[in-house]
């Protein structure tokens, strides 16, 4: 099923910052667990990803690092902040306070009511 790009616009610094939650990760690496998780339905790219990330880091919701892999190539990792910590749990019950209004205007009960 393919998803309206606009209705992912407003979430995707979430789903960044819950992928950094994890764990630090690499731009590629974020690519590919946010398509795995989503079993597809999130397939951001590179051109859209990295600005994504530079804005995290000027707004101090991540910082970023170099790291030498095996092969020898150095990759920056991103990693969330204390404050992107907090603005990630801010914005996961505004989140699901909204999903929850829509489901119920649309007729399900899938999030229990924050």
């Amino acid at each position: 099923m393919k998803i309206d790009k606009s209705l992912l616009a407003g979430s995707t610094i979430i789903l960044i910052l819950k992928l950094l939650e994890e764990g630090d990760m690499y731009g590629y690496q974020m690519i590919e667990e946010l398509s795995k998780k989503s079993n597809n339905v999130f397939q951001l790219k590179a051109g859209t990803l990295y600005p994504l990330l530079h804005t995290l880091e000027q707004r101090g919701l991540a910082t970023s690092y170099n790291k030498t892999a095996d092969n020898a190539k150095v990759r920056k990792y991103y990693s969330i902040t204390k404050k992107g910590r907090s603005y990630l749990q801010e914005k996961e019950k505004e989140w699901k306070t909204y999903a929850t209004a829509v489901n119920k205007v649309l007729g399900g009960e899938i999030f229990a009511a924050i």
